[in-house]
């Protein structure tokens, strides 16, 4: 069975305060059994984030990491440094990553392995944009996508990959995927998956990212090949991102 997995990237967003506000409101909370959850702040709040959630169900991510693990690359973070901070899992090809700063499957792949040589968990990002949506080719680049990644890596490190399906024409606009949308693609990417390893495929847990709210995540979450959420805007407001988390019971 697939352990369910919500995440709340907060991007360049959050302060001191909003770490501790989500520390002392995970203290107390009562989760679904056996629901897995994630925040990814900004690499400055890492340190307070690993002692205010201490105690908590809280686990801390990073929103991405240099694919070398030392150097002279000034404004990186490598994983070695981000393990140091409790740090479990990370992102890598988020779509502004991929189009604000450039990042190709190439450069995406590398900070995949990256992460799974220091023991971080790669949530891989894939999605399309608005005009390749239009122009019907959002399987074509999805499963490109995730393509270019899952064939080049080695059997176990499939395992432990989690792939978050983000529609890039849905972050950040108000606009959600249906949820028959959101699981069509869901299952094209487990059915990928499954023509070359059958076991991985039912064990690979799906996230969905794009626009997910208190007000449609049950809906999004009641699909049988969403395993939880990527959450953006939603993740910055403490009590909308843990009636998110109540909704996956």
């Amino acid at each position: 069975m697939r352990t369910p997995l919500l995440a709340g990237n907060w991007k360049m967003n959050g302060s001191a305060d909003l770490v501790e506000a989500f520390g002392r409101a995970f203290a107390e909370a009562e989760l679904p059994k056996g629901l897995e959850v994630v925040i990814f702040p900004p690499f400055p709040y890492l340190e307070a984030a690993q002692r205010v959630f201490a105690g908590t169900p809280l686990r801390l991510g990073a929103q991405t990491l240099n694919p070398l693990h030392s150097g002279a690359h000034t404004g990186e973070v490598s994983g070695r440094m981000l393990c140091e901070f409790g740090v479990r899992y990370a992102l890598v090809g988020h779509s502004e990553r991929r189009q604000l700063y450039r990042e190709g499957d190439e450069q995406v792949f590398d900070r995949l392995l990256a992460a799974l040589s220091v023991g971080l968990t790669p949530v891989l990002c894939v999605g399309e944009t608005l005009e390749e949506r239009d122009a019907g080719r959002t399987m074509e680049v999805v499963l490109r996508q995730v393509g270019f990644a899952m064939s080049r890596l080695e059997p176990e490190q499939r395992r432990l990959i989690v792939i978050a399906y983000e529609p890039v024409w849905a972050i950040g606009t108000g606009r959600t995927a249906t949820p028959e949308q959101a699981q069509e693609v869901m299952a094209a990417i487990r059915a990928y998956q499954a023509e070359y390893d059958r076991e991985l495929a039912a064990e690979l847990r799906l996230l969905y990212g794009g626009s997910m709210n208190a007000g449609n995540a049950a809906e999004l979450l009641a699909q049988p090949d969403i395993d939880g959420g990527l959450v953006g805007g939603a993740s910055l407001k403490v009590d909308d991102f843990l009636a998110i988390c109540q909704s996956a019971g």
